[in-house]
């Protein structure tokens, strides 16, 4: 309605959040599920020759059934993303902005520091999704609370040694997803799914998310796994509307405690969000509003939701930011619960 954008300005505009029902319906799943490696801020999970590896801090590790995580490789700043070429090399960017193919280290744009998601296609292309031109990938809340929309994707041509950009303007890629003809991209703070295709051209593939969406993953059927790595609730909705609030929060609020969404909560009394609604006679309620969760959506070839694994508001499982299938079995990285899960691939 043409009068809507008027009449907002007098009775604001409603905060609405789509409803975990249908494919998110929640339940235990994660909770429930195996544990496969104890590894601290377990993040990046990728299959390599066979071989599950992950990230964790400046650290790859390599997880095997009964095992600790074996350390791979070490590098100067933490590891932000992981991804595996055709032929076997393993890309790595890093929270410094800097980029590892294989031992080289590759030339990168200037506007390129902020690696949040890489991704091989088939044909050997590599693209990497730039999360912010204004912050680290560690500082992705400070992004969000300041409507960051500076993210950006590139790619770089099978054999060749530049990346060109290929669209601009996206609020936080986190996740690559290469596709025919382009590549399938989560916008985390526009909570959508969003395919660019060989123009530039940017369509929503799924929106409305109720979440803020990470990585994304190939399964064996043609559809995808996609890591969603916080909740939205309202208060956080609202806070976001509010521009004068959220500065002072920024300025004088230590970032742990802002009302934004984390990867983990309930660890300090410092926290937002601990009052009635959330506990009562100390039992954590597993339907109340949290800035944490855990949760992993099955995608079916068109990339719609199929069902989807959770660790509800009670649970320990949060910051799911990556999940991966290997050999039958899903592996499901919990960043905010320190560990890896292993599930069957069928997710049920």
């Amino acid at each position: 309605m043409i009068l809507d954008p008027i009449l907002d300005i007098f009775r604001g505009k409603a905060i609405t959040i789509p409803p975990l029902d249908g494919a998110f319906r929640p339940n235990t799943r994660l909770d429930d599920a195996r544990l496969f490696a104890e590894l601290a801020e377990a993040d990046n999970l990728v299959a390599s020759r066979g071989e599950l590896l992950a990230s964790s801090g400046n650290t790859v590790f390599a997880l095997k059934p009964g095992s600790d995580p074996a350390p791979v490789k070490s590098y100067a700043a933490p590891v932000t993303t992981l991804a595996v070429s055709p032929g076997g090399e393993i890309a790595v960017g890093l929270e410094s902005g800097r980029l590892f193919l294989g031992e080289a280290e590759a030339s990168l744009p200037t506007t390129v520091h902020c690696i949040t998601a890489l991704a091989y296609g088939p044909d050997g292309a590599l693209w990497l999704a730039n999360g912010s031109s204004a912050h680290a990938p560690s500082d992705w809340a400070l992004d969000l609370m300041r409507h960051g929309s500076s993210g950006s994707v590139w790619k770089r041509e099978p054999g060749g040694r530049s990346l060109r950009q290929v669209a601009g303007g996206l609020a936080f890629p986190y996740g690559l997803l290469p596709s025919e003809g382009g590549i399938v991209v989560s916008e985390s703070w526009r909570h959508r799914l969003a395919r660019i295709d060989a123009a530039g051209n940017v369509s929503t593939v799924i929106g409305h998310l109720p979440g803020y969406p990470a990585r994304l993953s190939p399964t064996a059927d043609g559809g995808a796994w996609l890591a969603v790595f916080a909740p939205r609730n309202r208060l956080i909705e609202f806070v976001l509307q509010e521009t004068q609030y959220r500065q002072e929060m920024i300025d004088t609020v230590p970032s742990q405690f802002w009302i934004a969404p984390s990867l983990s909560s309930g660890r300090s009394f410092l926290e937002p969000l601990q009052c009635g609604g959330i506990k009562t006679m100390g039992v954590h309620k597993p339907w109340s509003p949290s800035r944490s969760y855990g949760m992993a959506v099955r995608l079916d070839a068109s990339l719609q939701p199929l069902f989807s694994l959770h660790s509800r508001a009670n649970g320990m499982r949060h910051g799911t930011c990556s999940a991966v299938e290997l050999g039958g079995d899903l592996f499901v990285a919990s960043k905010g619960g320190d560990c890896v899960l292993v599930l069957d691939a069928g997710g049920r």
